[in-house]
């Protein structure tokens, strides 16, 4: 079981993966505890979006900057410790239902409109990507692992660059805000390997499965889809406001 995601990975599963559990994974129990994963980070953003009308704009970026940075470092301990999936899934989708929920208000302020197109193009993507990866349409060999890793990385580790030039000293990236066609190319770029993480999410998820996986291990899974579909919004979300302002 291999996939480009660095949250779903075969060493994950062998690493700290309980196999002697007698309930295995299936589709319809990852699903299900997906959707178990969407409650908190609905509340969470139902809370800032609260505070968004009453105008607490500072609360509001406050929380969405702490839900997004307390959500990377506990994706990078559930990445190293699958084990604690169970217990740090739930609060990581509530840093990020906070994080979500004030970027959107803020787009949406400047872009009226913007989020519900955002929102339809996320889920509409992910449905398009399933039936892709369910009819073999898009097939996942190791040359087109290989590829999206590869690309993943690097576009990680050039986020990861920019959040430091960003945060540490005040510089930003024309191709990451600016709205000239290279920086939407860009965009465009990244949401589709954004998608085509998805369709390496779902391939692992059917592997594990294949491979008898403890049911327990459906919240890591699902936790990895999660991340991917966040990642996936907020870079759909970036390439709206950048075509927008064009107009």
């Amino acid at each position: 079981m291999r996939s480009s995601n660095p949250i779903l990975s075969e060493k994950a599963l062998e690493r700290d993966i309980n196999f002697d559990s007698e309930r295995r994974m299936s589709v319809s129990n990852t699903m299900s505890k997906f959707f178990v994963l969407m409650i908190p980070l609905l509340l969470s953003a139902g809370a800032v979006y609260y505070q968004f009308m009453l105008k607490h704009y500072d609360m509001v970026n406050m929380l969405m900057t702490a839900g997004m940075f307390i959500g990377l470092v506990l994706a990078f301990i559930i990445a190293f410790k699958p084990k604690t999936t169970i217990y740090l899934a739930p609060v990581y989708a509530f840093c990020e239902g906070a994080f979500l929920s004030g970027l959107s208000c803020f787009f949406e302020q400047q872009f009226p409109g913007i989020v519900i197109q955002a929102v339809s193009l996320t889920f509409a993507t992910a449905i398009v990507m399933a039936a892709l990866y369910s009819g073999r349409i898009i097939k996942v060999s190791e040359t087109f692992r290989s590829i999206v890793v590869g690309a993943t990385i690097s576009v990680a580790v050039f986020y990861l660059i920019a959040i430091v030039l960003t945060w540490g000293f005040h510089m930003d990236l024309p191709i990451l805000t600016a709205a000239t066609p290279l920086s939407i190319g860009f965009s465009i770029f990244v949401c589709v390997l954004a998608a085509l993480n998805l369709i390496l999410d779902y391939d692992f998820i059917e592997r594990s499965i294949a491979n008898n996986a403890p049911e327990d291990f459906g919240w890591y899974a699902a936790f990895g889809l999660m991340v991917t579909l966040v990642w996936l919004y907020v870079e759909v979300l970036r390439l709206l406001s950048k075509l927008n302002s064009r107009n």
